[in-house]
């Protein structure tokens, strides 16, 4: 080859993390915000459901027994009553749901990205240049999930207001927090372990359905409908896997702040007195009732945040 010819340019192995999206700061915690201001006022009576049927040790074996489970005291009042039953914790629930995903779709992105500028070859190495960069975008979502911990008195406040008010004791916030102090942080190793995996397959699931299914290199070129789909594919990997650390941790944090118990206890106790299906209950509404939430935000997300990036 003559030298004053160009070198050929290296064809992208599908999958390989050579190739990454960028988007500007700005982009990803308007376009996170927004997706969890929308599913904030969607889903909020939904995520009130999940968690009693969750908390919930009974067996329901009818609609009456269903009803009480999930409207409690309320269950015999009219139709519009018990639907504003289901909003209680909303305040909690907005600083949660907006600074969460805020905090995960907004930061992902950035742990992804110091995957790529300091990992990049290490990916391609290890998981084959076709598998790369999905399995990259997992390990990121895998770590930032980690670190929502930080928001875990928020949750706990949230899941109280929906399953256990009477621990409140008329307590206004403040005066809870000074109470309590890092008791709101109760049950913290679980939520980490049931995040690590769930947001693995969360954004592993999401790049899977880009780049296997619609053979996307450049995942920000997703169309609406691609988005919707990877989301599906996402969201419901996500609600599976973390399902079972996710009745623990839930139980951990429904209980009046005085009982304290551990996570091993709970374990022992839902396979002494209820099974190991107990580790799957409120599984099915949560992929019919919180799936499609998560799919909400997430497809939200995915769709707003290369948007915004082209304005920002």
């Amino acid at each position: 080859m003559s030298p004053s010819m160009p070198a050929p340019a290296k064809a992208l192995v599908p999958g390989s993390v050579v190739k990454t999206e960028r988007e500007s700061t700005t982009a990803r915690l308007v376009g996170a915000g927004c997706a969890g201001i929308a599913e904030l006022l969607v889903f909020h009576p939904v995520d009130t459901i999940a968690k009693r049927l969750m908390s919930n040790q009974t067996h329901v074996t009818n609609l009456t027994q269903l009803n009480s489970v999930i409207f409690r005291a309320r269950s015999a009042d009219p139709f519009v009553a018990r639907f504003f039953s289901l909003f209680p914790g909303l305040g909690y629930a907005a600083a949660y749901k907006i600074l969460q995903r805020v905090y995960k779709y907004g930061g992902q992105p950035v742990v992804r990205d110091y995957l790529q500028t300091n990992y990049r070859e290490g990916f391609d190495r290890t998981f084959g240049k076709a598998n790369g960069k999905a399995i990259m975008h997992a390990t990121a979502g895998s770590i930032i999930g980690v670190g929502e911990i930080v928001l875990l008195p928020l949750d706990v406040l949230k899941i109280l207001r929906q399953t256990n008010p009477d621990a409140f004791r008329n307590r206004g916030v403040v005066r809870i927090v000074a109470d309590e102090g890092f008791n709101l942080y109760r049950g913290w190793g679980w939520t980490a372990a049931r995040n690590a995996p769930g947001s693995f397959a969360l954004f592993g699931g999401s790049a899977a359905a880009k780049q296997y299914l619609f053979q996307l290199q450049d995942y920000n070129s997703a169309t609406f409908f691609q988005n919707f789909v990877a989301s599906i594919a996402g969201s419901s990997a996500s609600l599976i896997v973390s399902a079972p650390l996710d009745v623990v941790k839930t139980r951990i944090q429904n209980r009046d702040f005085k009982d304290k118990v551990s996570g091993a206890r709970v374990i022992v106790d839902m396979v002494r007195n209820e099974g190991f299906a107990a580790f799957f209950k409120g599984l099915i509404p949560k992929l019919l009732m919180t799936g499609p939430k998560l799919t909400f935000s997430f497809w939200l997300a995915q769709t707003l945040i290369p948007a915004f990036s082209k304005f920002m």
